[in-house]
């Protein structure tokens, strides 16, 4: 792929006004995924949905998601990136507008499919262009910094829904944001730039595909495995707090977003770029640094969670969901730096993408296991068993430490840059 470089993008600072332009892409991204997190008693009560109709529509989305990740990320190695990017930014807000259009449960999970198709081409084009422009040293900082935009536009997002659901109608937050996301394509077209791509020592004797590449790397196939564990666990929490909430302590749809998932995605917001620095601190101690800190945040993860099962106020809720959110934030500033760690340039966008496939199908399974369990022991358990995801996570983690260092080592050694 050859990079396109010229006026803005010819600044040494490039790099980081990059991580600006796609900040608010990504804000855009979390934000409009969770805008039916913020109205789903409205629509359950519009349309008479039971919970596992509810949560169908967010395992839909994860599911497509996840195929179209993996699409998406073998094409971004091979396209130009930033105008992949742009491309699904415009398809996913129109079909973001359209949702509002929907008159009941068929096209409600048709827009929602749809809404996922889109979102699908950014995160790992995205993660792979930001690592394109980034030097290793720094590379965790980066990718964390933007990170913080999912959690911003995930907390946010939801709130603001709420407060303009509760104002208009759950239909207005659908048209209001994909209406941004189709006038900030305008920005994007004039300032998003590609970068050269470098060749490294562990492309050598393996085959020139990507998938081919990506599939040859145990440790970037361990990563996909907990990434999987970590998002379908993270899913289940996030996905369900909202409305756990409200039912437990009768508050708004805008109360409830400030307590089951401002609360998460503040405390997200906050952890990314700590994990990002631990993780580049610690990768100049060990090659497998941020491999660590992935384990250190899904442990704390894991315990933190726990004690919901007797949180009974909007405090305590709040507090136990800020918690267990901090530490996977940790592991959310690294994950995406670690699997760069392992795979060569050629290939990043479709690890990304084949990391995401793996990790969103488990995430499209843990909704509807959290209301299983939810409907038999009370939501309450079913978040909590998510605890359990996180630590299976943290032990693959510590017995693949040998194969983490040798993908690392394989990778270091720059072999030739392509102009």
């Amino acid at each position: 792929m050859v990079g396109n470089k010229g006026g803005l993008a010819a600044r040494a600072n490039y790099p980081w006004i990059l991580i600006g332009l796609l900040w608010l892409v990504a804000f855009l991204n979390a934000a409009d995924r969770n805008i039916l997190l913020a109205v789903l008693p409205d629509l359950k009560a519009e349309f008479d949905l039971t919970d596992t109709q509810l949560a169908l529509l967010g395992s839909v989305f994860f599911w497509i998601y996840a195929v179209g990740a993996f699409v998406a990320g073998r094409i971004g190695d091979s396209v130009r990136r930033s105008r992949l990017i742009i491309f699904g930014l415009v398809f996913w807000s129109v079909a973001t507008g359209m949702s509002s259009l929907a008159t009941g449960f068929a096209l409600l999970l048709a827009m929602r499919a749809l809404v996922a198709v889109g979102e699908s081409t950014y995160y790992p084009t995205a993660t792979a262009l930001i690592g394109d422009w980034h030097k290793p040293q720094m590379r965790s900082r980066a990718l964390s910094l933007h990170q913080t935009a999912v959690f911003a536009g995930s907390g946010l997002g939801a709130v603001a829904a709420g407060y303009i659901a509760d104002a208009f109608s759950w239909h207005a937050p659908f048209l209001i944001f994909g209406g941004i996301g189709l006038i900030y394509v305008g920005v994007l077209w004039f300032f998003l730039h590609d970068a050269p791509i470098v060749h490294t020592a562990a492309e050598e004797g393996k085959p020139a595909e990507p998938i081919g590449i990506v599939l040859r790397i145990p440790a970037a196939l361990i990563l996909c495995v907990v990434f999987a564990l970590a998002t379908g666990a993270s899913t289940g929490v996030t996905f369900w707090a909202p409305y756990f909430v409200k039912n437990l302590l009768g508050l708004n749809l805008a109360e409830s977003a400030w307590v089951g998932s401002a609360t998460i995605n503040i405390a997200g917001f906050c952890a990314v770029p700590l994990g990002g620095l631990l993780a580049d601190t610690l990768a100049k101690k060990s090659p497998i640094g941020r491999f660590t800190t992935l384990a250190i945040g899904l442990g704390l993860a894991a315990l933190l969670l726990l004690p919901l099962l007797g949180a009974k106020t909007a405090t305590q809720i709040g507090m136990v969901l800020v918690a267990t959110s901090i530490a996977k934030g940790i592991f959310d500033g690294c994950i995406y730096a670690a699997m760069q760690d392992v795979v060569p340039p050629h290939a990043r966008a479709t690890a990304v993408g084949m990391m995401t496939m793996i990790g969103f199908l488990g995430a499209g399974i843990t909704p509807i296991l959290v209301a299983w369990i939810g409907e038999s022991f009370g939501m309450g358990s079913g978040i909590v068993a998510m605890a359990g995801l996180y630590a299976l996570a943290v032990l693959i983690l510590l017995g693949t430490r040998l194969q983490a260092r040798r993908g690392v080592a394989a990778n270091q050694e720059v072999v030739h840059v392509v102009e």
